[in-house]
């Protein structure tokens, strides 16, 4: 199961309490005081991993907390100090803040490290307190309590560039036809319902690429799959528009430009400045609808596609995904935004 967003509360360890003890020796009388100190508790370590991609294991955890120190005991022995929790999260995970979700960590890349919550610090022993006017305190520390913080876990997916269409546009079938990736591909809308990722590799070079979950217009407002998945384009350095131009098209191509571009902009306008290119998928079927007018209707809506990005000096290609046409021409203008 894909889970891109879980609530954690994490909770370090407490220290240990320091003790009171007096030596107790043969022949030593008034040995003074030797309680040692507390153990400080253990911190909880959140630590980025790039082969880790979904959040599934935090999903329906109440908490997670680090190690106790142990308490100190008589003969001046330190209580042992609580063990650190390492939990590792997906590169690509955002810490915020409940409710108000402000940032407080970015695992923006793997191996990265972050404290979330730090172990209290053990309690002092009597043997501490021993002074010139207190030979014999009998007092000592309690140790005090790990911090501990309720947070929300977002992941947003890390690739180079970002497949973004209609559902059925093709975008499952291109990731699968040049990638390892192996999403679902069925006849109907909406058959990707979690990102996918894909390397890509082209003589000695390669990225990775990602399949986002179809949009539709009207999907900042929460209509089809809704915005859920957008998180996962934010991190990419370029964006792909897929658009289908056969003639069983739901839209003109230039329209859906129009609309995907309408919905990301709602999402986040900052999503516009990628670097991106646009690319015309299903080829193969122009020509073969039953209806000569609408045919020639959706090649002039291809032409029109054409002179837009030429107009607009915006990378194009046309290919088609099923019968890999074009298909090495698509990884080269990729390549090139690389």
């Amino acid at each position: 199961m894909f889970v891109d967003t879980a609530k954690v509360n994490f909770v370090a360890g407490k220290g240990g309490n320091g003790c009171v003890s007096f030596r107790r020796e043969k022949f030593i009388p008034k040995g003074g005081p030797d309680g040692g100190n507390g153990g400080d508790g253990g911190s909880v370590v959140l630590t980025s991993k790039r082969n880790i991609n979904s959040l599934i294991d935090f999903k329906y955890l109440d908490s997670i907390q680090a190690e106790k120190g142990d308490n100190g005991k008589g003969a001046n022995k330190t209580g042992r100090n609580g063990k650190d929790k390492i939990v590792e999260v997906p590169a690509g995970t955002v810490v915020k803040t409940v409710p108000d979700e402000k940032v407080i960590f970015d695992f923006s890349r793997e191996n990265m490290s972050f404290a979330i919550v730090k172990g209290g610090k053990g309690g002092l022993g009597n043997a501490h307190f021993k002074s010139s006017t207190n030979q014999a305190p009998r007092i000592a520390q309690k140790g005090k309590p790990g911090e501990s913080i309720k947070v929300i876990l977002e992941l947003k997916l890390i690739a180079f560039a970002g497949l973004v269409g209609f559902p059925n546009a093709g975008k499952s079938t291109l990731i699968s036809k040049i990638s390892g990736a192996k999403p679902k591909i069925a006849a109907y809308p909406f058959t990707t319902l979690t990102p996918h990722l894909g390397v890509v590799y082209q003589d000695y070079d390669s990225l990775v690429l990602a399949d986002i979950p179809g949009i539709i217009e009207g999907a900042h407002r929460g209509e089809g799959m809704g915005v859920s998945f957008l998180r996962h384009i934010e991190r990419t350095k370029a964006l792909i528009y897929l658009l289908d131009v056969s003639p069983y098209a739901e839209l003109k191509p230039l329209k859906t430009l129009t609309v995907l571009q309408d919905e990301l902009k709602s999402y986040k306008a900052d999503l516009l400045r990628k670097k991106n290119f646009i690319v015309a998928n299903k080829i193969d079927l122009l020509g073969n609808a039953d209806d000569a007018e609408k045919d020639h209707d959706h090649r002039n809506s291809l032409e029109e596609l054409r002179d837009y990005c030429k107009g607009n000096n915006l990378p194009f290609v046309e290919i088609s995904a099923l019968k890999e046409i074009n298909l090495n021409r698509f990884k080269k203008k990729l390549f090139e935004l690389l």
